[in-house]
This record gives C-alpha cells, sequence and structure tokens, in this order.
C-alpha cells in the first residue's frame, strides 16, 4: 500500500471521528458519554467506512476525471455505508440511534467532499501552472509583420475577384477589404472557410498553407481550442489565420441598442446570466452546452487572444469592424495543448521562490481566462506604469479591479505562508517574464531568501522597474543585517502607509 494512501486513510479516520463527536453533540450534548456507550460498533463501523472507501476509489483522486467524479465517488461510497449499516441496524433489532448514524455520514460526507475538491481543483491548477512552464519552453518565432509583403497571385484578376465575391456573400465591405490587405487572395496556399467545426480543415495537408481564412465567427465553434490547433498545424511557420469574434462588451452594446429604454437591461441581465455565468458553473455548463450545442458563446477580447496565443499564435493585427473583433495571428510556435483551463475563482500560478525553485502561489482570479498567456502581447503594446504593472491592462475583470483596490485576491497567498514557500514580509514572487527584466545581480541575491506577502514596494512606493529594484536592494541589504528587525519595521511602515496614505498596487 502507497504512503499516500496510508495517509489518506488515516486521515479519514479521523474526519470520521470528528463528525461522529459532532452529531453526538448536536443529538444529546453528551458526545463523551455516548462515544463510550458507542465505541465497538464505532469501531466496526470505522471498518466498514474504510473497506468502502477502498472498494469506491476515495483514496486514489488522481484517477478522477474531474472535480465533479471525485465527489460523486465520496458520496456513492458514503451512501452505500449508509444503507448498509441501516440495513443490518434494522434487520438485527439493534437499538442503537440512526439519526445518530445519518448525522454522522451527513458531516462526514460533507467534510471529504470540500477536501477532495480542494485536492481535485488542486491538481487542475499545477496542470495549469505546467501548461503555462511549456508554453514558456516552447521555441517562438518573432518577426516584423510587413502588411505590404504579398505572395505573388497565380490567380487573374477575374479569379481573385470571383473569391472578393465569396466574401461579400458572408460579410461586409469592410471585412472584405481588411481580410484582402492581410492576405493574398490569390496565392493557390490560402484555404477560404466559413465553417464552425474543425473536420472541414483536419483533412488538409499538415504545414501547407500560408493563409486561412475563416468567416464565421469563433463563438459559434463548440471546440475553440481544437479549431485553433488544427488550423495551427495546418500553417506554414510564418502563416496568417484571419478571423473575428463578438467579445462580451460588443455583444452588450448590440443588445443595449437593439431594444428599448428598460427593457434592454432586463434582457442583457437574463442574457449575461444564461450566456456568461450558467457556462462557467461545473453543475450546469453541460446542460448549457446541450441545449446550444456550444453556438452564440460569450468572450472577452482576453480570452480570445489567449487562446490564440496558446495555440501558437501571435496576434499581429486587430481592428474593430461593424460590431465584432477581427484579428490577424501569425504562427510562431507549436500549441501548448492546454486541456485544463481554469474558469474558478481561486488560481494558482508559477513563481520564483528559494533557491531559485518554482512554487505554486495561490490567488483569486482577477483576470479573464487565457489571460496568462498573454504577457508578451501586454508588455508590447502596454508598456510598465507607475509601479511595475501594464498600463491599461484590459485582461483584469471588474470584480478583478475591486478584489485588486482591497488585495482580496492576494488573502490565499496565507496558504503560501503557512506551507512554508513564503513569509509575511519580502520581496515580491516574480513570473520567469518579471524575473527576466531584473538585473542579474538583483535576481540571484533574490533567490537566496522566501518572497513575501507584503513586498517593499508600499514601503518605498516607486513608480519605475528601477527605483522597484531599488527598492528591493535596500530591503535586502537591511534584510541580511538584522532579519527580524528589518520585516518588523517594514510591516509597520507598509501597514501605515495603506491604511493612513491609501497606498495602493494599481
Amino acid at each position: 500500500m502507497k504512503k499516500r494512501t496510508v495517509v489518506f486513510i488515516l486521515i479519514d479516520i479521523l474526519i470520521v471521528f470528528l463528525a461522529f463527536l459532532l452529531a453526538a453533540f448536536f443529538k444529546t450534548g453528551k458526545e463523551k458519554a455516548l462515544f463510550n456507550y458507542y465505541w465497538v460498533p464505532f469501531v466496526i463501523f470505522e471498518a466498514i467506512w474504510i473497506g468502502s472507501s477502498v472498494i469506491f476509489g476515495k483514496f486514489n483522486p488522481d484517477k478522477a476525471k474531474n472535480k465533479t467524479d471525485y465527489v460523486l465517488a465520496i458520496v456513492k461510497s458514503n451512501l452505500f455505508i449508509l444503507f448498509a449499516i441501516t440495513f443490518v441496524i434494522f434487520f438485527a433489532t439493534l437499538s442503537y440511534s440512526r439519526l445518530l448514524i445519518i448525522l454522522t455520514v451527513v458531516i462526514a460526507t460533507f467534510i471529504e467532499a470540500s477536501l477532495g475538491y480542494m485536492i481535485v481543483f488542486n491538481r487542475s491548477l499545477n496542470r495549469v501552472m505546467d501548461d503555462l512552464e511549456r508554453y514558456a519552453q516552447i521555441p517562438k518565432v518573432f518577426k516584423a509583420y510587413d502588411t505590404n509583403k504579398k505572395v505573388k497571385n497565380y490567380a487573374d484578376e477575374e479569379s481573385i475577384n470571383q473569391i472578393r465575391q465569396l466574401i461579400l456573400s458572408e460579410t461586409s465591405v469592410a471585412s472584405m477589404n481588411y481580410i484582402d490587405f492581410h492576405s493574398s487572395l490569390g496565392d493557390p496556399k490560402l484555404m477560404l472557410l466559413s465553417t464552425t467545426t474543425s473536420f472541414n480543415i483536419s483533412n488538409q495537408p499538415h504545414e501547407e498553407y500560408n493563409y486561412i481564412v475563416n468567416l464565421k465567427k469563433i463563438n459559434d465553434i463548440l471546440r475553440i481550442n481544437k479549431f485553433f490547433e488544427t488550423a495551427n498545424s495546418k500553417l506554414a511557420y510564418g502563416g496568417i489565420y484571419i478571423n473575428f469574434v463578438e467579445t462580451y462588451s460588443l455583444r452588450k452594446q448590440r443588445v443595449l441598442k437593439k431594444f428599448p429604454i428598460g427593457i434592454n437591461w432586463m434582457v442583457y441581465t437574463v442574457d449575461f446570466i444564461f450566456k456568461r455565468v450558467i457556462p462557467k458553473l461545473w453543475l450546469t455548463k453541460k446542460v448549457y452546452f446541450i441545449l446550444t450545442n456550444g453556438r452564440n458563446r460569450v468572450m472577452s477580447k482576453a480570452e480570445t487572444l489567449g487562446r490564440l496565443y496558446s495555440c501558437g499564435f501571435e496576434v499581429v493585427d486587430e481592428k474593430m469592424i461593424n460590431g465584432a473583433l477581427y484579428f490577424v495571428a501569425r504562427k510562431n510556435a507549436k500549441p501548448v495543448f492546454d486541456s485544463n483551463p481554469t474558469y474558478g475563482p481561486l488560481i494558482k500560478l508559477r513563481r520564483y521562490g528559494k533557491g531559485g525553485g518554482k512554487i505554486g502561489v495561490y490567488k483569486m482570479r482577477t483576470m479573464h481566462p487565457y489571460s496568462e498567456y498573454l504577457q508578451p502581447y501586454i508588455y508590447l503594446h502596454n508598456k510598465l506604469q507607475e509601479g511595475g504593472k501594464f498600463a491599461n491592462d484590459f485582461r483584469i475583470t471588474s470584480a478583478g479591479k475591486f478584489m485588486r483596490k482591497f488585495w482580496i485576491d492576494e488573502l490565499p497567498m496565507f496558504i503560501n505562508v503557512f506551507l512554508g514557500d513564503m513569509k509575511i514580509v519580502g520581496v515580491r514572487p516574480l513570473s520567469s517574464h518579471y524575473y527576466n527584466l531584473y538585473s542579474q545581480e538583483l535576481r540571484e541575491r533574490r533567490l537566496k531568501y522566501k518572497p513575501g506577502l507584503v513586498p517593499p514596494f508600499y514601503v518605498d512606493m516607486p513608480k519605475t522597474l528601477e527605483e522597484i529594484m531599488a527598492s528591493e536592494i535596500k530591503y535586502l541589504n537591511a534584510y541580511e543585517k538584522h532579519p527580524f528587525k528589518t520585516d518588523f519595521v517594514y510591516f509597520w511602515k507598509a501597514f501605515y502607509n495603506i491604511v493612513v496614505k491609501k497606498a495602493r498596487s494599481k
């Protein structure tokens, strides 16, 4: 038996024991006296409980496909135990309390399901971190995008005009002109599509095409990443993929303009709940996709571009045309094949820890899904503002801005403090992208110590990257001489700046 399984069994025994004491307290308020009467049948109950748990795979969360499957395995195992024990008591005419047994099973199930959900959820967060790590390691080819560079047209002007008419039959003049400008319609290695399924391009030769143009919006594609990955496999390196999306902000504008004032907000509220909330909840998302077949789904700009980057593209141009966001993406890498995107409120980010090892830093989600793939894009287009953050970062949600303002997003980092990966005061845990912006000397010094929940930023309030590095060097110099005193002084100075001076990290 594996060591991990033994640990799970011991924890489960403690959970059942705790559940029994709580059930006894709720029932009589005399849990100690009741346990003296029940201890023999309780031992038998524990043995049956552990046996059933082994049979139903409760101690093997790695075999569960997702959180729902594992929680259902726990519930099925515990229901089996409940029926088995109740059956024995009834037919053996024993005088033990059925209510006490039911309460014990219910409480234990709640505790187990909560812990099991977190275990499997943490596993999915680890997979996301691994996907991001693989994305960072995939070789990419970045070249300047020349819109004037055209492949020689092998077709005559009449044939090209016929292609333009085909495009016009599906879209507008402005859209056709945009596609014409960013592609070579006469190129024999251009694939022109009007489809919502990857099936129509999956049988084409690999890395053969210079352009793929799709005239259907990606909101109607059931498996968007699969479609992007397939398009990537058909394009040569440097090949262009053109498509469009109706972002959630554009959808909101369309709905509010379509209906009279008053009614429009009612319609938008219903649309928001059905199109944005229900597809994200694990209890309802399967029902949603059965009812809609995945069509007309709502996506943010950040999620759209993030999906493209995760699938081996870089976005070289984008434009709003007739209520849709058109984009031009160029193949520059192989896809990551991220099969475990997270939409939940908790995320786990890979950051540099003590000794140069990577740690998983827990935070509340403040950005749209797939935003983590967009750091190169944001850095290129937005640059850094005062305080070392990206200016006008569209990846951050409205709720995310609120959470960042009041540090709600950083509360889960106390988990890292509890696990020993971080300390209360220290340099900020950095991603690979930010870490590589620092000087070589500071990078080496940072790795000697644990990162902190409260960085020296809130003491010195630097505005530029150079000032941030100077602030951290100042802290490290003091910490190396007097560790406890330095952290104590920095904590209270930061506390004063945050509470009294309203210091904020934008």
